[in-house]
């Protein structure tokens, strides 16, 4: 961003976790509380995209075996005869989809549970910053008044 930006970044959604990748403003006098705070939502996005990364990267992948698994024990192949990609009705594709989740459930629990924590500690963050603020105004304004 530029240097007189002073707000946080949104890119285009990356290519293999879908997620918009954020660039975060740093004020030039940040405080560091307030860069505690920007640490931790570096690190939380951080997280995401590696965790969303590699689950599309395995259900893509799966996805794929499932399919050409299917289709070779119906005697079909990846294509058709006019060169399209052959596909598997929805019911067969719900098959996939459910064993997927089933298969993947503590993966999500443990992504869920993390998730959790890192929110909670930005949510404190969050607070403890707009406290900092609040009582840095007050004490401007106080200053100011006399």
């Amino acid at each position: 961003p530029p240097a007189h930006s002073h707000s946080d970044w949104i890119g285009p959604p990356d290519k293999h976790s879908n997620l918009r990748p954020i660039i975060f403003h740093v004020p030039p006098e940040e405080s560091p509380l307030e860069r505690r705070l920007r640490e931790a939502r570096q690190e939380a996005q951080a997280c995401n995209q590696r965790f969303w990364a590699r689950h599309n990267r395995a259900f893509h992948q799966e996805k794929e075996e499932f399919i050409y698994s299917r289709l070779k024990a119906k005697g079909l192949e990846m294509r058709d005869e006019t060169g399209q990609k052959a596909t598997l009705n929805a019911e067969e594709m719900a098959d996939f989809y459910k064993d997927f989740l089933s298969k993947n459930f503590s993966k999500h629990m443990q992504y869920n549970r993390d998730w959790y924590k890192h929110n909670f500690t930005i949510t404190f963050l969050m607070g403890q910053v707009a406290l900092a603020r609040a009582l840095r105004w007050l004490r401007w304004r106080k200053k100011n008044v006399e």
